[in-house]
């Protein structure tokens, strides 16, 4: 599979359920995710596959660094499996959704093993800061 890749624009319904992307769904029916928040604008949506990639990384960082072992906890009790429902929809809930500031539009990122759920304006923002950091990135991965 090439990943998560692209942009999408969707709505949140009165529930708080939003449709992934078909991109997103296609050969993962019936597959859980993990939504999370590791940075204060966005939710991280993990597949299966890459939640246990992240999980690996967790479980080895409590136990070669106990001090971490709180920040560990504080990161996995925000975590939230959700399981898309026939229609592809997801539930954020009403919690998740303030803590980020989602209303009625969210913007879904593809991040290559993940995607992040954004609020389109505050995406958008983000994106728009081209700097020396962004042409380093460029010339690093594609010259």
């Amino acid at each position: 599979m090439a990943g998560f890749l692209g942009s999408y624009r969707h709505q949140l319904d009165p529930k708080g359920r939003v449709s992934l992307p078909a991109p997103y769904r296609r050969g993962r029916e019936g597959e859980s995710f993990v939504l999370i928040q590791t940075q204060p604008d966005a939710l991280s949506l993990y597949p299966d596959e890459a939640w246990g990639e992240v999980q690996v990384k967790l479980r080895e960082m409590s136990e070669r660094r106990p001090e971490l072992r709180n920040q560990v906890l504080r990161v996995t009790a925000k975590a939230v499996e959700v399981i898309p429902d026939k229609q592809g929809r997801i539930l954020i809930s009403e919690k998740m959704r303030k803590i980020v500031s989602l209303e009625t539009e969210v913007m879904m990122v593809g991040a290559i093993n993940h995607i992040e759920i954004w609020d389109p304006q505050r995406f958008e923002e983000m994106t728009k800061l081209i700097d020396n950091e962004f042409d380093q990135l460029i010339d690093g991965v594609f010259a």
